[in-house]
């Protein structure tokens, strides 16, 4: 049988292939995530966060210059965290790319009770040498609106950031690695009220502050919801939209 991927179908028993965002659009709204994988319906797309990518880029980048070796970036140093060092595995650049991830190698993990192949894409691992465990790593981009704000995960939409590291501990964990419960949310805060000069004759430069948040995972919703979401994919009709969910708003605005 070919990959089972896109649009569900039910003749096809392979393991149907979610990412991680599919997952949260679940959660978010069972009936927007029933018309995009079973009624193959595209909903409007929106710009991408080039500005977060860029900064995801220059972390990695940074971080893989210790990757391999038994020394650490000074940012962790400073931090007294010189215990933990990007880790590295002939795998890894696998693990970190998001798109198709079906191929051998990647992060992924088929749930056997729901026939659902789950993952994603890390941003980053790092190996902690008193432990000898890894550390899910995940780098988050902002730029407080507020002076003197600090970075928490206590915002309500930040719960989907705690899911997303909640299934990336799961995957790694089922995957046979010695993944620890705690993650980490490494923040760019680009920083609007410092007093610096922006923008030079050729080039800008914007600082950014940077907060690193550990986070314990939590597995209780992950293989409920992914039941869930077989039996989502096996309905003959939608589902209702979530009360919150501005699409459903939008439809029922228009009596539709």
């Amino acid at each position: 049988m070919p990959r089972h991927r896109g649009t569900y179908n039910p003749e096809n028993h392979e393991a149907y292939e979610l990412s991680r965002s599919r997952i949260e659009n679940f959660v978010k709204c069972p009936a927007c995530f029933y018309l995009t994988q079973v009624k193959g319906i595209k909903f409007p797309s929106i710009p991408g966060f080039n500005i977060n990518e860029a900064t995801d880029v220059l972390l990695k980048r940074d971080f893989d210059k210790y990757r391999g070796t038994k020394t650490t970036h000074d940012f962790l140093i400073n931090l007294g965290m010189e215990h933990l060092v990007p880790f590295d595995h002939p795998d890894f650049e696998l693990w970190t790319q998001s798109m198709h991830f079906g191929a051998k190698g990647r992060m992924h993990f088929v749930h056997e009770a729901s026939n659902l192949k789950v993952g994603g894409g890390l941003d980053d691992v790092w190996f902690n040498t008193k432990t000898e465990q890894l550390h899910i790593v995940d780098y988050k981009s902002t730029s407080q609106k507020t002076e003197g704000m600090e970075i928490t995960l206590q915002d309500k939409w930040k719960a989907a950031y705690k899911r997303q590291m909640d299934l990336y501990v799961w995957v790694m964990q089922k995957k046979g690695f010695n993944v620890s419960s705690t993650g980490y949310f490494l923040y760019c805060d680009g920083d609007r009220f410092s007093n610096y000069s922006f923008l030079k004759q050729q080039e800008a430069t914007m600082k950014f502050k940077m907060s690193l948040l550990p986070y314990e995972v939590d597995f209780g919703w992950i293989e409920p919801t992914l039941m869930k979401i077989k039996d989502c994919l096996n309905q003959t009709s939608c589902p209702n939209h979530h009360e919150e969910c501005e699409y459903g708003q939008f439809l029922v605005a228009l009596n539709i």
